[in-house]
């Protein structure tokens, strides 16, 4: 039987019209309410699930999939990696409570620096989603970094939307469970934490191993050095850019502008 469009009234023959692309009408219930509950307020639809599972198993593989068309079941990368970023940043502050572990560790250190618990306490809590803001500028670097293997600037975002939502799944999977666990001894816990970043080499050659599986790993390799080397220049600069504004700020407020940084 042929159905009518409720929104502009042309005649439908399959799941959507053709003219304006509304859904078929299909009367609300049970069904229908759970999976907008599901989609408003958890984001586990299919394409979520089927994408944190696909990225688990495979990242690289998973994200060349995506680029090269093969969609329609994959979760959209760059909102993947924001409600991703959104659940590791609510582990870390609410259930592993990251600000009362770095404010007792740097007391019991006589380090009571207003400045470095407030520091650490935001980048370690909100690692992710700092991450998620430069995703633009990771995708700079890999590009530089793999110019000439085929693939543009807005590829390497969604490239680097896959790298960030597979590193935060290792982090909500494996050491988010090691750090609640063992959130009784501080020292442990920021030697865990700040060791983890270590692990991010390793991520990235698994990811792109898998993302260019034809080329060579030596090639691979040597384009992960210079990925470490962009990835060092531009940190050298980012601090020295910061030392310059630090030192601007001291010269015009003088002494008071230390005060942010003695300890309490």
């Amino acid at each position: 039987m042929e159905d009518k469009c409720k929104n502009c009234h042309e005649s439908i023959t399959g799941n959507f019209c053709i003219n304006c692309g509304q859904k078929k009408y299909k009367r609300i219930d049970r069904k229908y309410v759970w999976d907008e509950v599901q989609y408003t307020f958890l984001h586990t639809n299919k394409g979520f699930l089927y994408s944190v599972k696909n990225i688990i198993k495979n990242p690289g593989k998973t994200a060349r999939e995506f680029i090269e068309g093969n969609r329609v079941n994959h979760y959209k990368p760059i909102l993947l990696a924001f409600v991703l970023s959104g659940i590791s940043a609510f582990i870390s502050f609410k259930i592993i409570g990251f600000k009362e572990i770095v404010s007792e560790y740097y007391s019991n250190q006589n380090m009571n620096s207003e400045f470095m618990s407030d520091y650490v306490t935001f980048t370690s809590s909100y690692n992710s989603i700092i991450m998620l803001l430069l995703i633009p500028f990771f995708a700079l670097i890999t590009k530089l970094a793999f110019r000439k293997w085929g693939h543009n600037y807005y590829e390497h975002v969604i490239i680097n939307a896959y790298i960030l939502s597979f590193y935060t799944l290792i982090n909500i999977l494996l050491l988010y469970p090691l750090l609640f666990i063992l959130k009784d001894d501080h020292e442990l816990v920021m030697s865990i934490s700040g060791k983890s970043m270590f692990i991010t080499p390793l991520v990235l050659l698994w990811f792109f191993r898998s993302f260019y599986h034809e080329k060579p790993l030596g090639q691979i390799l040597l384009r992960m050095v210079w990925i470490v080397l962009l990835l060092i220049a531009s940190f050298i600069v980012f601090i020295t850019l910061i030392a310059l504004l630090g030192f601007l700020y001291a010269t015009i407020k003088g002494p008071e502008a230390l005060q942010y940084l003695k300890p309490q």
